[in-house]
């Protein structure tokens, strides 16, 4: 794992955007209210070739001796706590503004107990007013004082070029491995990266996919609570799992709660859905978490819909069965009396099995029916390994490249065996189809009339893909290219070059025919 830089600081003097400003990307909410950030937000950075680990936290706004009044609020200390024991070198973010106050001189001498190398950099000195309150900040005791404007960008060489020199000498390998040899380009000596696996967890709020994420990396990476919103800004989390001898990365995104538009009520919710939804367009494989209590609600519709939208590949994951569980084991048995006992049903059919759940959820779920379900617990681990081998085999459908030959004979067959409906009685030509990208699946059909693939027989014959290629949790995309109706003539359109000879004959005929018509007239 590269070296770690964290950025620490009491509530509200510009440690998100300092982070941002150092990343060159919008990853943590920047905001006039204190505490946004609560959660540790990692991006992996690069100053001079350097590459390091860039870490956000949570103001601390607390004074010795004074305790949380709320869960969040403690939680959030403890992830500042567990950023400050992994990081190389730390960087305390003051307001020039503001000048020092009693919390400045309280996270100083936190950090000096550390023992780590400490930068002190004094933000929003964006003016030259500014400039003398820089020498105020001596009274905190620290050597290095770099005064910075994180919002302009000014200040950000001297401060990454001082942090950088403080982390560890990097260690380079020259050893490569004989499989990374043989998967290098030939004659480059190159070794091919192989990017960690993205799965974005999206869902309602507190529906537990920050318990899923804590459960399956068995730490408290995020913060959990029953206060439904805790999560605010996307927080990517490694996480790797060995299966087979073979490790596999992955990029685990909690996401902040998607509630619906008119009951966003704050800016900085706002925010927070806008990361959630563009955590789904940057990712692999989304995870899409439903309540199992409240079950398939408007909300989680509209959430599927942003997912197909997106033509994300899909895993759905029915969290929190342990509170139904109980109940359908008992229908379960009372229904297998019954059966034994040969007696009559009596009212509505019950879901007694996971098997018959899951075609419930599919059949709510109909446009992301293509998606498998999984019931899981975050809270007891059920079936969390059995959602690990569904990412995994969904994964490697996306690598899936089907030969042209096949493919063909099987669009053609699906063709042949239902036409689709046209007012105008006309027939659709199948010529051709090609795989022009694995993910999402992506085909190129050749055909005389586009107009005549509806969204109904485009789901007709990705059926008919699925049913022989497979693709499960993957979209597939087809896109119709019609042959042109009319082919102009080539030879219409090209210029007539004269050949040698041509004028001489042209005059000779011209003398020829004013010879006959004066003939004539003499007659």
């Amino acid at each position: 794992m590269p070296d770690l830089i964290a950025i620490v600081g009491r509530p509200n003097v510009g440690k998100s955007a300092l982070f941002n400003r150092i990343v060159g990307r919008r990853i943590a909410i920047v905001h006039d209210q204190p505490g946004v950030t609560r959660d540790r937000v990692m991006a992996e950075a690069e100053w001079r070739g350097r590459p390091f680990t860039l870490v956000d936290t949570g103001g601390i706004g607390l004074l010795r001796r004074e305790k949380a009044t709320d869960v969040i609020t403690k939680a959030a200390i403890e992830q500042v706590t567990l950023a400050l024991d992994a990081a190389n070198v730390i960087v305390l973010v003051v307001n020039v503004q503001e000048g020092i106050v009693p919390l400045d001189r309280e996270v100083a001498q936190r950090l000096r107990q550390s023992g780590k190398p400490i930068l002190l950099a004094v933000n929003k000195v964006d003016t030259e007013k500014a400039e003398p309150g820089v020498a105020e900040f001596t009274g905190l005791g620290f050597d290095k004082i770099l005064p910075v404007t994180a919002i302009h960008g000014e200040g950000i060489e001297a401060l990454m070029d001082a942090a950088t020199a403080l982390l560890p000498p990097m260690i380079v390998s020259s050893e490569v491995s004989v499989e990374g040899a043989e998967e290098g380009v030939e004659g480059t000596g190159d070794v091919r990266k192989t990017e960690p696996l993205k799965l974005a967890i999206v869902g309602r709020p507190n529906v537990g996919k920050s318990s899923i994420i804590n459960t399956l990396t068995k730490s408290e990476r995020v913060i959990v609570s029953p206060i439904p919103g805790t999560t605010r800004d996307s927080v990517d989390v490694p996480f790797e799992v060995e299966t087979d001898g073979v490790r596999q990365k992955y990029i685990l995104i909690d996401t902040a709660g998607m509630r619906k538009s008119r009951s966003v009520n704050d800016s900085i919710e706002f925010f927070s859905v806008k990361r959630s939804e563009d955590s789904i367009a940057r990712s692999d494989i989304t995870i899409m978490v439903i309540d199992a209590e409240e079950g398939i609600t408007e909300q989680d519709k509209k959430i599927a819909d942003k997912i197909v939208e997106e033509r994300r590949a899909c895993i759905v994951v029915i969290n929190k069965w342990d509170l139904i569980g109980e109940a359908v084991r008992t229908a379960r048995e009372e229904e297998i009396e019954r059966r034994n006992k040969g007696t009559a049903k009596q009212g509505p059919n019950v879901m007694t099995t996971l098997s018959e759940f899951g075609e419930w959820v599919q059949e709510k779920l109909f446009f992301l029916d293509y998606a498998p379900v999984i019931f899981t617990s975050a809270k007891s681990g059920f079936q969390l390994e059995r959602l690990l081998e569904a990412v995994r085999y969904v994964a490697a459908q996306l690598q899936q490249k089907v030969p042209t030959a096949i493919l063909n004979r099987t669009l053609h067959d699906a063709v042949e065996r239902r036409q689709p409906i046209s007012s105008a009685g006309h027939r659709l030509k199948f010529f051709y189809a090609t795989q022009v990208r694995q993910a999402p699946p992506t085909f190129l059909l050749f055909v005389n009339r586009d107009e005549l693939f509806s969204t109904q027989y485009k789901k007709y014959l990705a059926d008919s893909l699925r049913t022989a290629f497979g693709y499960e949790g993957c979209p597939i995309v087809l896109v119709p290219k019609p042959r042109p109706k009319t082919v102009e003539s080539v030879r219409k359109f090209r210029p007539k070059v004269p050949r040698p000879g041509d004028r001489e004959q042209y005059r000779t005929g011209r003398r020829v025919r004013g010879a006959k018509h004066q003939r004539r007239g003499k007659r």
